[in-house]
């Protein structure tokens, strides 16, 4: 492209985004939401809520497409062409808006049976350091994740060793799954399991609470009709699972 259509094309975009807005509205007003929602969010949202939100979408605004993007790291979903993410509450830029997907949960260590029939399982958290802990790589830091757990009632910090190092929890819960190791996963991710008896919930008085998963978006995006759609369903889904 030369410069004189690089500049055309920076000139006209912003007023063909105008009008593609203005036509997803007047869909809204006909009850039909339109058009292409783009979410970023870590890959282990799908396994908690977006697999639910997608298929209720689906069948309520069939003339809907959402594209999710699932990564490791937060990005700047404004610069990057999103609508909205899905994080955790912490990994939120303070200058967007906010709203709540799911209660708190906590993140819990878990083992399968075979693992600890062969093992044993720990009682304490220095029994940690003689099991095989299934760990989890950065892609921000590039180190190892330290657990953190409560210790009675002071908040500390784990450094755990293994034979496994992975990038996803949704692959460490696999592994667990597979009796290679004891695995430190978001209790909603390992819920099912544990109530099937495929993996056991080991030390759960150590287990951290977090705040919850957030739909985040810029406020300038709040109104479209294809968002608003969105966090109704969402908020409809998830609450229904409580």
């Amino acid at each position: 492209m030369t410069e004189a259509g690089a500049r055309f094309v920076a000139g006209v975009e912003p007023a063909l985004t105008d009008i593609e807005k203005t036509v997803e509205g007047l869909s809204a007003e006909r009850g039909q939401v339109t058009g292409l929602l783009r979410i970023d969010a870590a890959r282990v949202m799908f396994e908690m809520a977006l697999t639910r939100i997608l298929a209720k979408l689906a069948q309520q605004h069939p003339r809907l497409t959402v594209e999710v993007r699932t990564g490791h790291r937060s990005v700047d979903i404004v610069a990057q062409g999103f609508d909205a993410g899905i994080r955790l509450l912490r990994h939120i830029q303070q200058d967007m808006v906010t709203t709540r997907l799911t209660g708190s949960f906590k993140i819990i260590l878990v083992a399968s049976r075979d693992y600890l029939d062969a093992r044993g399982t720990p009682k304490s958290i220095a029994d940690l350091l003689q099991h095989n802990c299934i760990g989890i790589r950065s892609s921000v830091s590039g180190g190892v994740i330290d657990w953190e757990l409560i210790d009675g009632k002071k908040p500390i910090t784990v450094k755990t060793s293994g034979t496994a190092l992975v990038t996803d929890t949704t692959e460490a819960l696999s592994l667990a799954l597979a009796g290679v190791g004891i695995a430190y996963i978001l209790e909603p991710v390992a819920h099912r399991y544990v109530r099937e008896g495929s993996l056991e919930w080991l030390l759960p008085r150590t287990a951290v609470e977090h705040d919850g998963l957030f739909l985040y978006y810029p406020r300038r995006a709040s109104l479209a009709p294809k968002l608003r759609a969105f966090i109704d369903v969402a908020k409809k889904t998830l609450k229904s699972l409580e």
